[in-house]
């Protein structure tokens, strides 16, 4: 294994980690529940990878069915949906799971596990040479993009496990799978365009979902500032 390149897969999603994990900062999920989240969606990747190569077989489809079918059904039904089909009942068991944020701390740590397997991947299955521009283009935009799905992900399980009305708790269930879905095909559709100004759109696209998701990191943050203030309140009052 080449050093450089090894180095190239990881580096990314080692600043990820630091990134949201620095997020949380007044009630902080322990490392090694944040570990075993990573691991399990480096193990997931398995099964994803299997089930999108059988997928492809029965792609039949040409021109833009099969953009959408590749994007939309093997892409993000497949990622998106196999993250959720997991991701919720653990983090629903999960008894470090206090608060909003950490609906987004857990699922964006297992997203990164995953990213972790696919960087490997797609970085050392080409040449040397396609593999560096491979690198870098992941880490610039495919890797935020998964962070990006990620916090969606977990901003509507937050929602959806600290709700009390039961047919809203359906909803952001709903949108909680439904949603990254659709933004991971999105964004794998203008990825795969043969057209030079599709990388313009997808710059645009992920900028977009930036925005978005950081306001709702932000609003999760806040929110665990205010309860963590509002517990130390409570504390010196008795």
């Amino acid at each position: 294994m080449k050093l450089d390149l090894f180095l190239l897969a990881i580096i990314p999603i080692l600043i990820g980690m630091f990134w949201i994990r620095s997020k949380d900062r007044y009630c902080r999920e322990p490392l090694i529940h944040l570990i075993k989240f990573f691991l399990i969606g480096a193990f997931l990747s398995v099964i994803i990878i299997l089930l999108e190569n059988l997928l492809m077989k029965f792609n039949v489809f040409e021109g833009y069915s099969e953009l959408i079918y590749v994007s939309f059904v093997v892409a993000g039904l497949v990622e998106e949906g196999v993250k959720a089909l997991i991701l919720i009942p653990a983090l629903i068991k999960e008894k470090h799971f206090t608060e909003k944020l950490d609906g987004i701390i857990y699922s964006v740590f297992l997203a990164l596990g995953f990213a972790t397997i696919e960087n490997m991947v797609y970085i050392f299955s080409e040449s040397r040479n396609l593999a560096l521009q491979v690198g870098i283009n992941r880490a610039v935009i495919s890797i935020p993009a998964h962070v990006m799905f990620a916090i969606t992900m977990g901003y509507y399980i937050s929602k959806y496990k600290f709700e009390g009305n039961k047919n809203k708790r359906r909803e952001y269930l709903f949108m909680a799978v439904l949603i990254p879905i659709l933004l991971h095909g999105v964004f794998d559709f203008i990825l795969m365009i043969e057209y030079r100004w599709a990388i313009i759109l997808l710059i645009v696209y992920v900028i977009i979902l930036w925005k978005i998701n950081l306001d709702k990191l932000e609003k999760y943050m806040n929110h665990s500032k205010k309860v963590f203030f509002g517990n130390l309140r409570k504390k010196k009052k008795k």
